[in-house]
This record gives structure tokens, sequence and C-alpha cells, in this order.
């Protein structure tokens, strides 16, 4: 196939396409890697999305893929991986931090492995702010990533690499994680899908829990049938852990085909923090709602009951000892304690913190958020769907968020953007942004749905008829292949 004619193909098909055509023999893996390494090579120095280039891995992956059984369901698809958390054998792991950039990883994390069984072929990792603690994209030791929607703007975080990739169409997936957002974060700025799954869906082996069940692990990327079968080759957890939700009887990815049954539908458009919600993405919202009552739900306005600066200040203090711990952990890797000018200045805040916390005070707060978690899923229990904003607000411009502050509760209080996102990480429910609104100025603004713990099909088969009756994928950042 001629070069172009392969680009154009390679720009206008999702992952589950791609590895369709690889299975048929329409195209090769070999040819999908170069044509992904090629456009690292032509739009990555605008966007900073891709810090580790992998070319021999993808070539390896995709010339084993090309010679062997291509019946893996994304077989050959070129895909980039997160720096953060997730390892994959060879590639650098240093959680976009000065104290772990001589890291490379010599084993292969529990999702990374499902990740190589679905055939996803490596291109390289994506940027990440340090430690994932930030929503917009813009780590001292890689630099800023932007938005290929508007340069000027984030692309969100932590997962904003991966995001601005997908966007621009390098790859049609990327891993995402999320602890207050952050797979839905970028997902709304630059008008991605992107679910957080239900506490417990995908293993996080080798470790068993991050943040007291409030980390999660999945993708991004620019259809609800990518996210559907990526979700079905990474879920399933291992015995033994402490979270285990219900599980459909069929593959998410044949359910989507099926229309919901008729559910009931709250909408939520006044934060729970009381601050204001841009009209538009109110706007955005209330459509949502109305596309989803004509077509036969039972749609109702509601106002969520939450303590959002009480619950995000216990929850914020619970990362810090988490992290704090994190930090004593890797400095037998990486031969000694981390210090103050290995990490940036809000990065080392928090571990202070975290270490000046007693254990009495830690305890205490992990049950806070536990009777939180339920106090959040029993309110919404009446609900099948919960429509929200994703942010409260347009994404923001680049340096907003500013990771060289040193007063955490300063810099924690920025976060009211992700007033909708961050209680969901601590209810565990399932929770997917979807870009179905545009601001005036053409940035993405995304809707996200809240389902119940356990319920992934019923946001993905509400998504497939959104995706059908709200069309996105027909708008496209200036930026891309």
């Amino acid at each position: 196939m001629a070069d172009h004619n392969l680009r154009a193909l390679y720009a206008e098909t999702d992952g589950v396409g791609l590895a369709a055509l690889v299975r048929k023999g329409e195209v090769t893996a070999v040819e999908l890697a170069e044509t992904a390494i090629s456009l690292v090579e032509e739009l990555n120095p605008q966007l900073n999305a891709v810090i580790h280039r992998t070319d021999d891995i993808a070539r390896a992956s995709a010339r084993a893929t090309d010679a062997g059984d291509r019946s893996a369901p994304l077989a050959g698809v070129p895909f980039l991986l997160k720096e953060l958390a997730s390892s994959w054998d060879g590639a650098p792991l240093t959680n976009s931090s000065r104290y772990l950039k001589d890291l490379v990883a010599d084993q292969d994390s529990g999702p990374v492995t499902k990740i190589k069984a679905a055939g996803l072929s490596l291109i390289g990792k994506s940027n990440a702010p340090e430690n994932g603690w930030s929503i917009s994209t813009e780590p001292v030791l890689y630099g800023a990533t932007v938005n290929p929607w508007d340069a000027s703007v984030t692309p969100g975080g932590s997962s904003g690499g991966s995001a601005a990739a997908v966007a621009a169409g390098i790859v049609p997936i990327a891993e995402a994680s999320d602890g207050a957002g952050s797979i839905r974060v970028p997902a709304s700025c630059c008008g991605l899908v992107g679910l957080k799954p239900s506490r417990g869906r995908v293993s996080l082996s080798p470790f068993v829990d991050f943040w007291c069940g409030g980390a999660y692990f999945l993708c991004v990327s620019r259809t609800v049938r990518d996210t559907a079968t990526y979700l079905d080759a990474l879920a399933g957890g291992l015995p033994g852990e402490p979270y285990t939700p219900p599980s459909p009887d069929k593959s998410y990815a044949s359910l989507i085909a099926t229309p919901p049954r008729p559910l009931r539908v709250a909408v939520v458009t006044e934060a729970p923090h009381g601050r204001a919600v841009d009209p538009e993405i109110v706007a955005a919202v209330n459509a949502t709602g109305k596309v989803l009552e004509a077509l036969g739900h039972h749609v109702e306005p509601y106002a969520m009951k939450l303590d959002f600066d009480g619950l995000w200040k216990t929850y914020t203090d619970m990362t810090c000892v988490e992290t704090a711990g994190m930090y004593a952990a890797l400095a037998g890797l990486v031969g000694h304690p981390v210090r103050e000018d290995e990490v940036e200045p809000i990065t080392w805040a928090i571990i202070q913190r975290g270490r000046e916390t007693d254990a009495i005070s830690h305890a205490g707060r992990i049950e806070q958020l536990r009777q939180a978690s339920r106090a959040i899923a029993t309110e919404l229990a009446g609900f099948d769907i919960v429509l929200t904003p994703t942010l409260t607000q347009p994404p923001r411009p680049v340096g907003y968020y500013d990771m060289s502050m040193s007063d955490l509760d300063a810099y924690n209080a920025l976060w009211t953007d992700a007033a909708f996102t961050f209680p969901f990480n601590v209810s565990g429910q399932p929770a997917l942004s979807l870009p179905l609104g545009q601001s005036s100025a053409g940035l993405p603004l995304g809707v996200q749905l809240i389902g119940r713990y356990g319920h992934e099909e019923d946001l993905l088969q509400t998504a497939a008829i959104l995706e059908t009756e709200m069309p996105w994928r027909a708008r496209r950042p200036g930026l891309h292949a």
C-alpha cells in the first residue's frame, strides 16, 4: 500500500479496525508500526507527548505479529504506555521524576502482560507529571505536553501525553491511569473517550492497591469500541485481591452492540463545592440528558450532597502518606533516599507531609474515605447513570497547575475544576468521559457518565448510542495525522 494511502487509512481507523485489517492481511503490523513511528517523528516535536521512543520494541513486536498468530483483538495496533507505574521490560520507568531518571524496567507488570497478549505494539512511553499529581502534564524532567487543539492550553493530566498523542492520531489507543480524574480529565481536554473502571476491575499487579482503592488503570481512545475491547483485554483480578466487582456474562465489546435497557438517569450540573460551572459545559450536559430522554430513558435533575472541601482534604492527606511510603520503598532501587533537589517542590511537600503524619491519623482518614465511599454510592443507588460535567471549566492554560509551588494546600486548592471526578475515585464507581461538547473557542468539553459499581456495561452501551446520536469523530484538532 502506498505510504500516503496507508497514512490516510491509519488516521481514519480506530484500533479495532486496524487489527481487523491486520488479520485480513490488508495491512501488516510492520506497516502500522512504521506509520506510527513516522508520526511520532513528525508531530511529537510540536506536542511533546512521547518522551521515550521504543522503535526497536515496536518493530520486533510487529514482525512477530506478522509472522505468527494475528487473532488477538488488537493485533499489531500501535500503542503508548504512560510513564507512570506500569512497567514494560526494557523500557524506562521514571514516573517523570529526576530521582528515577535512570531506572529501566526489568519485568512486565500485570497489566502489561495482558496488553501484550491483546497484540498491542509499544512505540513509546507518554509524558506524565511527576508521580501523576497534576491534571496538567508539565514535568521538569521532560517538559510540558501541549494540547493538539490549542498549544496554549493543557491536554490535561496526568495522562496528558497519552491523550495528546491519541487526539493527534499518532496512536489510536494509549494507556491512562486515574487517581483523581487523570483518565477523564485529559479525555475531556482532548476530545476522547476515557473510562475509569470500577474499583478492582483491572488488577494493578504486582501491586495490590494504590491509594486505598483510589487509583485505576485503563486507556484513552477515540471510539467506544476501542475502550470496550481494551477493557475486555485487561479486566480481571487475581485471587485474594481486596476488590472484586461483579462481571457481565458477555464481553463488553459484544454488549455495546445492544442498546441499554430503559435507564434512570440523574443530571447533575451544580458542582459539589458550590463554585461556578462554565455555562457551555452545563449546556453540553443538559443536551446529553435531552438526547437520552428522547431515547426513552427517565431523566431528572439532581443535586449531589457532598462535602467536597472536607473530602478533598481527607483524600489528599491520605495520598501524602502513600507517596511518602512509595519513595521510601524506591530508595532500595535507586540506592539512596530521595533528596529535595531530586523532585519537584510540590512533590517534596507531599513527601514531607506524609512523613509527618502519625499512623492513627492516617488510619482515621482511611476509615473516613471508606465511609464517604459508601455514602456516595448509597446516595446515587437509585440511578443507573449520573450525568455530570467532566471538568467545571474548559482546558486551562499551560502553567496553570504549577508543581514548582511549595504550599501544598494552595496547590491542591487549584483542583476545583475536578470537583466531579475525584469523588468517584473515592466511591469506586465506574465513570466515563465522552467528548459530547465543544466550546465557542473550539475546544472539546467532556460530559461524564457515572454508573453503578461493577456495571461498566451500562456506561458503554449508553456511550455507544451517544456516539451515534451525538457523533464526535468528525471533529479533529488542528494538529493531526
